[in-house]
């Protein structure tokens, strides 16, 4: 079987390598990231594609970066057909897309050329798009911008989270490797250019991006809250304290006060926005448990025309 050597870092990673495994192609190595500090005590955490290939037995590699010559001296003693990328994390130098004979794949988790870039998922559930999907690439020097080889449409509902999509189309582009790798690898797909008049991009998270602006509409409000879920989540701040949404709904009444004013009736909690209201379902105080809002309402007071910032 072809000698293949696998990239990837999270969880979106898994799916991909298993099916390498399943095919029973030669993995020579599975490249993932460093462990890095985790939780309040900053004690290191393997990743979970270093515990896939350690549960595997899978010859594993942690360079801190391929750019280093020993990382490039390694990977050309590796002697790979071709390599698998499914989210590692780092670009890739052009002596390294250039070294495996049938090239350096990856799997991105967007229908390319949209939504090139680093956060696809929450890019496409933000922008409301219809329709997202996986897209199998001969990578080259620019972001997400080489051939494709084949890719996968998934119609979209209007109500899929970030974590739970990621999941699904995980699942989505390993299967897509499963059928495609061998005809490539066998000389019978030729790579179809993107068209760069469609590419649209999308930037790394951060933190910032989950706060609230409430004089955006309730329904971008709301393709936030599903986008940043699980990270970087959506947040906004009443009295001082930071306040958390994982789920909300969009009603369309225009509420008097000015954005960002809350609204109680009976167990409900409504918020005023630049157009239509949201109905908070599901909040966290920050450093406490997630609660349903029929529960964060019992016993508290000097909510109704409070103002969240």
């Amino acid at each position: 079987m072809p000698r293949v050597v696998f990239m990837g870092s999270s969880s979106f990673s898994i799916p991909a390598l298993r099916v390498l495994l399943e095919e029973g192609y030669e993995i020579a190595a599975v490249v993932t990231a460093p462990d890095r500090p985790a939780g309040r005590s900053l004690h290191l955490r393997p990743g979970p594609v270093k515990a896939f290939a350690l549960e595997n037995h899978l010859s594993l590699w942690q360079p801190e970066t391929l750019r280093a010559p020993e990382a490039w001296e390694r990977l050309q003693a590796l002697s790979p057909q071709v390599v698998v990328v499914a989210a590692y994390g780092e670009i890739l130098r052009p002596e390294v897309l250039s070294l495996p004979p049938c090239g350096c794949l990856n799997i991105h988790p967007s229908l390319l050329p949209r939504w090139r870039g680093p956060s696809p998922v929450a890019a496409t559930i933000l922008a409301g798009d219809l329709e997202t999907g996986v897209t199998l690439i001969r990578m080259e020097a620019g972001m997400d911008s080489g051939p494709i080889l084949a890719q996968e449409v998934l119609p979209l509902s209007g109500r899929e989270r970030q974590g739970e999509l990621s999941t699904r189309l995980a699942e989505m582009g390993a299967e897509l490797l499963r059928r495609t790798l061998p005809a490539w690898l066998a000389g019978e797909i030729t790579p179809q250019p993107q068209e760069e008049s469609r590419a649209t991009y999308c930037r790394p998270l951060r933190k910032e991006d989950g706060r609230v602006d409430w004089t955006r509409p309730a329904a971008h409000i709301e393709r936030m809250v599903r986008a940043y879920d699980p990270w970087p989540g959506t947040y906004t701040f009443l009295h001082g304290r930071r306040l958390h949404i994982w789920r909300a709904a969009v009603r369309p009444d225009t509420l008097p006060g000015p954005p960002g004013t809350v609204y109680l009736g009976g167990w409900q909690m409504l918020v005023a926005t630049g157009e239509g209201s949201l109905f908070l379902e599901e909040v966290q105080w920050e450093g406490k448990r997630r609660l349903p809002i029929r529960e964060f309402l019992l016993g508290r007071r000097g909510l109704e025309g409070a103002c969240l910032e």
